[in-house]
Protein backbone atom coordinates (compact mmCIF):
# COMPACT_ATOMS: atom_id res chain seq x y z
CA UNK A 1 0.00 0.00 0.00
CA UNK A 2 0.91 3.03 -1.02
CA UNK A 3 1.37 6.35 1.47
CA UNK A 4 1.50 9.97 0.82
CA UNK A 5 3.58 11.50 2.85
CA UNK A 6 1.46 15.13 2.92
CA UNK A 7 -1.57 12.70 3.61
CA UNK A 8 0.46 11.65 7.07
CA UNK A 9 1.15 14.93 8.01
CA UNK A 10 -2.03 16.51 7.10
CA UNK A 11 -3.72 13.81 9.74
CA UNK A 12 -1.38 14.53 12.42
CA UNK A 13 -1.88 18.44 11.93
CA UNK A 14 -5.68 17.26 12.55
CA UNK A 15 -5.48 15.44 15.13
CA UNK A 16 -2.83 18.16 17.05
CA UNK A 17 -5.49 21.11 15.95
CA UNK A 18 -8.39 18.67 17.39
CA UNK A 19 -6.50 17.76 20.80
CA UNK A 20 -5.65 21.42 21.52
CA UNK A 21 -9.58 22.20 20.83
CA UNK A 22 -10.57 19.78 23.43
CA UNK A 23 -8.25 20.79 25.71
CA UNK A 24 -9.62 24.92 25.07
CA UNK A 25 -12.98 23.89 25.45
CA UNK A 26 -12.57 22.02 28.42
CA UNK A 27 -10.66 24.84 30.47
CA UNK A 28 -13.01 27.61 29.12
CA UNK A 29 -15.77 25.39 30.87
CA UNK A 30 -14.05 25.35 33.98
CA UNK A 31 -15.70 27.62 36.85
CA UNK A 32 -13.68 29.87 38.51
CA UNK A 33 -14.59 33.03 40.67
CA UNK A 34 -11.55 35.20 40.87
CA UNK A 35 -11.32 38.43 44.10
CA UNK A 36 -8.79 41.21 43.01
CA UNK A 37 -8.32 43.48 45.88
CA UNK A 38 -6.18 46.49 44.90
CA UNK A 39 -4.09 47.49 48.16
CA UNK A 40 -2.23 49.73 45.88
CA UNK A 41 -5.35 51.78 46.02
CA UNK A 42 -6.82 50.93 49.36
CA UNK A 43 -3.24 52.09 51.28
CA UNK A 44 -2.78 55.74 49.34
CA UNK A 45 -6.61 56.59 49.16
CA UNK A 46 -7.10 56.04 52.50
CA UNK A 47 -7.11 58.81 55.61
CA UNK A 48 -3.74 59.01 57.93
CA UNK A 49 -6.15 58.59 60.53
CA UNK A 50 -7.58 55.40 59.17
CA UNK A 51 -4.14 53.47 58.81
CA UNK A 52 -4.95 50.80 62.05
CA UNK A 53 -8.24 49.78 59.59
CA UNK A 54 -5.61 49.12 56.51
CA UNK A 55 -3.59 47.05 59.17
CA UNK A 56 -6.49 45.38 60.17
CA UNK A 57 -7.31 44.20 56.56
CA UNK A 58 -3.99 43.18 55.66
CA UNK A 59 -2.02 42.36 58.64
CA UNK A 60 0.80 40.18 56.37
CA UNK A 61 1.52 43.53 54.44
CA UNK A 62 2.83 45.31 57.93
CA UNK A 63 5.32 43.40 59.98
CA UNK A 64 5.40 43.45 63.48
CA UNK A 65 8.11 46.03 65.40
CA UNK A 66 7.57 48.94 62.73
CA UNK A 67 6.03 52.10 64.16
CA UNK A 68 3.07 53.37 62.28
CA UNK A 69 5.50 56.73 61.70
CA UNK A 70 6.58 54.54 58.68
CA UNK A 71 3.59 53.47 57.15
CA UNK A 72 2.26 57.44 57.24
CA UNK A 73 5.45 58.72 56.03
CA UNK A 74 4.90 56.81 52.81
CA UNK A 75 1.68 57.51 52.54
CA UNK A 76 2.52 60.91 52.09
CA UNK A 77 5.81 61.19 50.55
CA UNK A 78 5.68 62.95 47.16
CA UNK A 79 8.36 60.39 45.61
CA UNK A 80 5.45 57.15 46.88
CA UNK A 81 2.76 59.70 45.42
CA UNK A 82 4.30 59.80 42.22
CA UNK A 83 4.81 55.98 42.11
CA UNK A 84 1.00 55.44 42.51
CA UNK A 85 -0.10 58.15 40.20
CA UNK A 86 1.44 56.28 37.56
CA UNK A 87 0.28 53.33 38.75
CA UNK A 88 -3.26 54.62 38.31
CA UNK A 89 -2.82 56.10 34.58
CA UNK A 90 -1.51 52.55 33.55
CA UNK A 91 -3.77 50.38 35.50
CA UNK A 92 -6.99 52.47 36.92
CA UNK A 93 -9.40 49.65 34.36
CA UNK A 94 -8.06 46.26 35.87
CA UNK A 95 -10.18 44.33 34.35
CA UNK A 96 -8.13 43.17 30.79
CA UNK A 97 -5.39 42.09 33.47
CA UNK A 98 -8.47 40.29 35.46
CA UNK A 99 -9.58 38.30 32.28
CA UNK A 100 -6.01 37.20 32.14
CA UNK A 101 -5.38 35.89 35.47
CA UNK A 102 -8.82 34.31 35.37
CA UNK A 103 -7.73 32.37 32.02
CA UNK A 104 -3.99 31.37 33.89
CA UNK A 105 -5.73 30.00 36.88
CA UNK A 106 -8.27 27.78 34.59
CA UNK A 107 -5.28 26.64 32.65
CA UNK A 108 -3.93 25.49 36.08
CA UNK A 109 -6.73 24.34 37.27
CA UNK A 110 -7.03 21.97 34.29
CA UNK A 111 -3.61 20.73 34.90
CA UNK A 112 -3.49 20.18 38.27
CA UNK A 113 -7.14 20.34 39.74
CA UNK A 114 -6.49 20.37 43.01
CA UNK A 115 -4.93 23.71 43.01
CA UNK A 116 -6.81 26.56 44.99
CA UNK A 117 -7.82 29.48 43.41
CA UNK A 118 -5.71 32.26 45.33
CA UNK A 119 -6.99 35.42 46.07
CA UNK A 120 -5.17 38.14 43.59
CA UNK A 121 -3.50 41.71 45.77
CA UNK A 122 -2.24 44.20 44.25
CA UNK A 123 0.55 46.12 45.63
CA UNK A 124 2.89 48.78 44.92
CA UNK A 125 6.73 47.55 46.56
CA UNK A 126 10.18 48.41 46.66
CA UNK A 127 11.08 47.81 42.62
CA UNK A 128 12.03 44.41 43.54
CA UNK A 129 12.79 42.80 40.49
CA UNK A 130 13.30 39.29 41.76
CA UNK A 131 10.21 39.16 42.82
CA UNK A 132 7.58 41.02 40.60
CA UNK A 133 5.27 38.58 41.14
CA UNK A 134 4.63 36.05 43.87
CA UNK A 135 2.39 32.80 43.92
CA UNK A 136 1.99 31.89 47.63
CA UNK A 137 -0.84 29.21 47.56
CA UNK A 138 -3.63 31.08 48.32
CA UNK A 139 -2.27 34.24 47.44
CA UNK A 140 -0.84 35.77 44.24
CA UNK A 141 0.81 39.09 45.27
CA UNK A 142 1.66 41.64 41.73
CA UNK A 143 3.89 44.66 42.44
CA UNK A 144 2.82 47.23 39.84
CA UNK A 145 4.94 49.27 39.97
CA UNK A 146 7.39 46.77 37.79
CA UNK A 147 4.96 46.46 34.40
CA UNK A 148 4.54 50.23 33.87
CA UNK A 149 6.73 49.59 30.27
CA UNK A 150 10.52 49.19 29.72
CA UNK A 151 10.75 52.75 28.79
CA UNK A 152 9.41 54.64 31.69
CA UNK A 153 11.09 57.46 34.15
CA UNK A 154 11.64 55.26 36.88
CA UNK A 155 13.46 52.52 35.55
CA UNK A 156 17.26 52.96 35.84
CA UNK A 157 18.35 49.09 35.33
CA UNK A 158 19.73 47.36 32.41
CA UNK A 159 18.23 47.10 29.39
CA UNK A 160 17.99 43.18 29.90
CA UNK A 161 16.22 43.97 33.42
CA UNK A 162 13.58 46.21 32.38
CA UNK A 163 12.75 44.96 28.81
CA UNK A 164 10.55 43.01 30.97
CA UNK A 165 8.68 45.57 33.08
CA UNK A 166 5.78 45.27 30.61
CA UNK A 167 2.28 44.27 31.42
CA UNK A 168 2.97 41.41 29.49
CA UNK A 169 5.26 39.66 31.52
CA UNK A 170 2.70 39.74 34.40
CA UNK A 171 1.38 36.22 33.46
CA UNK A 172 4.77 34.98 32.74
CA UNK A 173 6.47 35.74 36.06
CA UNK A 174 3.34 34.36 37.97
CA UNK A 175 3.74 30.99 36.33
CA UNK A 176 7.64 31.35 37.31
CA UNK A 177 6.43 31.95 40.79
CA UNK A 178 3.97 29.00 40.78
CA UNK A 179 6.16 26.36 38.98
CA UNK A 180 9.24 26.63 41.20
CA UNK A 181 6.56 26.13 44.03
CA UNK A 182 5.43 22.60 42.24
CA UNK A 183 8.77 21.55 40.49
CA UNK A 184 11.48 20.18 42.95
CA UNK A 185 14.28 22.04 43.63
CA UNK A 186 17.47 20.79 41.82
CA UNK A 187 19.91 18.29 43.59
CA UNK A 188 22.71 18.07 41.04
CA UNK A 189 24.75 20.98 39.99
CA UNK A 190 26.04 20.01 36.56
CA UNK A 191 24.47 22.21 33.80
CA UNK A 192 22.22 19.64 32.64
CA UNK A 193 19.87 19.59 35.82
CA UNK A 194 19.73 23.57 35.10
CA UNK A 195 18.77 23.48 31.73
CA UNK A 196 16.39 20.70 32.46
CA UNK A 197 14.83 22.74 35.77
CA UNK A 198 14.28 25.69 34.09
CA UNK A 199 13.28 23.82 30.59
CA UNK A 200 10.21 22.49 32.58
CA UNK A 201 9.20 26.03 34.08
CA UNK A 202 9.04 27.06 30.33
CA UNK A 203 7.17 24.37 29.24
CA UNK A 204 4.33 25.02 31.80
CA UNK A 205 4.14 28.45 30.36
CA UNK A 206 3.50 26.58 26.80
CA UNK A 207 0.80 24.62 28.61
CA UNK A 208 -0.83 27.72 30.55
CA UNK A 209 -0.21 30.50 28.24
CA UNK A 210 -1.29 28.82 25.10
CA UNK A 211 -1.75 32.48 23.73
CA UNK A 212 1.69 34.03 24.44
CA UNK A 213 4.76 33.57 21.98
CA UNK A 214 7.86 32.12 23.01
CA UNK A 215 9.75 35.65 23.61
CA UNK A 216 6.87 36.25 25.99
CA UNK A 217 7.18 33.04 28.06
CA UNK A 218 11.20 33.77 28.15
CA UNK A 219 11.24 37.15 28.42
CA UNK A 220 12.85 37.73 25.37
CA UNK A 221 12.79 40.04 22.70
CA UNK A 222 11.79 38.91 18.84
CA UNK A 223 14.99 39.02 17.64
CA UNK A 224 16.44 37.48 20.94
CA UNK A 225 14.02 34.39 20.05
CA UNK A 226 14.78 34.37 16.35
CA UNK A 227 18.73 34.10 17.35
CA UNK A 228 18.50 31.13 19.57
CA UNK A 229 16.70 29.11 16.63
CA UNK A 230 19.05 30.20 14.14
CA UNK A 231 22.38 29.39 16.42
CA UNK A 232 20.12 25.96 18.27
CA UNK A 233 22.92 23.67 16.38
CA UNK A 234 26.29 25.53 16.92
CA UNK A 235 25.03 25.93 20.89
CA UNK A 236 24.53 22.34 21.53
CA UNK A 237 28.06 21.43 19.67
CA UNK A 238 29.47 23.87 21.38
CA UNK A 239 27.61 22.30 25.15
CA UNK A 240 29.10 18.91 23.47
CA UNK A 241 32.67 19.83 22.60
CA UNK A 242 32.80 21.28 25.57
CA UNK A 243 31.61 18.42 27.99
CA UNK A 244 29.76 20.95 29.78
CA UNK A 245 26.39 18.77 29.69
CA UNK A 246 27.62 17.25 33.00
CA UNK A 247 29.91 19.40 34.51
CA UNK A 248 28.98 20.72 37.94
CA UNK A 249 31.86 23.75 37.77
CA UNK A 250 28.98 26.50 39.05
CA UNK A 251 30.54 29.55 36.32
CA UNK A 252 28.56 27.77 33.61
CA UNK A 253 25.18 28.51 35.77
CA UNK A 254 25.91 32.35 35.95
CA UNK A 255 27.24 32.05 31.98
CA UNK A 256 24.48 30.43 30.29
CA UNK A 257 21.33 30.03 33.27
CA UNK A 258 21.06 33.39 35.00
CA UNK A 259 19.32 36.30 33.74
CA UNK A 260 22.33 38.25 31.95
CA UNK A 261 23.04 40.94 28.96
CA UNK A 262 24.39 37.91 27.00
CA UNK A 263 25.96 34.20 27.22
CA UNK A 264 29.28 33.99 27.67
CA UNK A 265 30.50 31.46 25.33
CA UNK A 266 33.83 33.64 25.10
CA UNK A 267 33.30 34.29 21.94
CA UNK A 268 32.66 37.07 18.72
CA UNK A 269 28.60 35.65 19.15
CA UNK A 270 28.83 36.76 22.92
CA UNK A 271 27.93 40.45 21.76
CA UNK A 272 24.90 39.01 19.57
CA UNK A 273 23.90 36.25 22.15
CA UNK A 274 20.83 36.79 24.84
CA UNK A 275 21.42 35.71 28.36
CA UNK A 276 19.40 32.59 29.82
CA UNK A 277 20.95 30.59 26.56
CA UNK A 278 20.81 27.19 28.44
CA UNK A 279 17.49 28.02 29.69
CA UNK A 280 16.21 27.91 25.86
CA UNK A 281 18.11 24.86 25.13
CA UNK A 282 16.75 23.00 28.21
CA UNK A 283 13.05 24.33 26.96
CA UNK A 284 13.45 22.52 23.68
CA UNK A 285 15.14 19.27 25.42
CA UNK A 286 11.77 19.23 27.64
CA UNK A 287 9.31 20.04 24.60
CA UNK A 288 11.02 16.83 22.74
CA UNK A 289 10.91 14.83 26.00
CA UNK A 290 6.91 15.39 26.24
CA UNK A 291 6.67 14.80 22.16
CA UNK A 292 8.15 11.32 21.93
CA UNK A 293 6.47 10.27 25.68
CA UNK A 294 3.18 9.44 26.80
CA UNK A 295 3.81 11.45 30.14
CA UNK A 296 1.15 13.29 32.84
CA UNK A 297 2.93 16.67 33.17
CA UNK A 298 2.71 15.95 37.47
CA UNK A 299 5.00 13.17 36.79
CA UNK A 300 6.88 15.26 34.23
CA UNK A 301 8.00 18.07 36.82
CA UNK A 302 9.15 15.07 39.23
CA UNK A 303 11.13 13.31 36.30
CA UNK A 304 15.16 13.10 36.83
CA UNK A 305 16.90 15.83 33.96
CA UNK A 306 19.34 12.97 32.65
CA UNK A 307 16.28 10.52 32.20
CA UNK A 308 14.55 13.25 30.25
CA UNK A 309 17.93 14.02 28.15
CA UNK A 310 18.06 10.52 27.24
CA UNK A 311 14.53 9.70 26.97
CA UNK A 312 13.74 13.19 24.92
CA UNK A 313 16.09 12.13 21.69
CA UNK A 314 16.56 16.19 21.29
CA UNK A 315 18.00 16.97 18.29
CA UNK A 316 18.68 20.25 17.52
CA UNK A 317 17.09 22.03 14.77
CA UNK A 318 19.36 22.57 11.42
Amino acid sequence: MKIYPFLVVFCLFFLSCDKKNKTKNAVTAIPLELKVERFDKIFFETPPKDLEKVKSAFPFFFPAGNDNSIWLNKMQDPIWREVYTEVQKKYADFEPVKSELELLFKHIKYYFPNTKTPKVITIISEMDYTNKAIYADSLVIISLELYLGKNHKFYQFPNYIKQNFEQKQIMPDIVSSFSSRKIPPVTDKDLLSQMIYQGKQLYLKDLFLPNYSDAEKMGYTPEQITWCQENESYMWRYFIEKEMLYSDDQKLITRFINPAPFSKFYLEIDNESPGQVGAWIGWQMVRSYMENNEVPVPDLLKTDAKEIFLKSKYKPKK
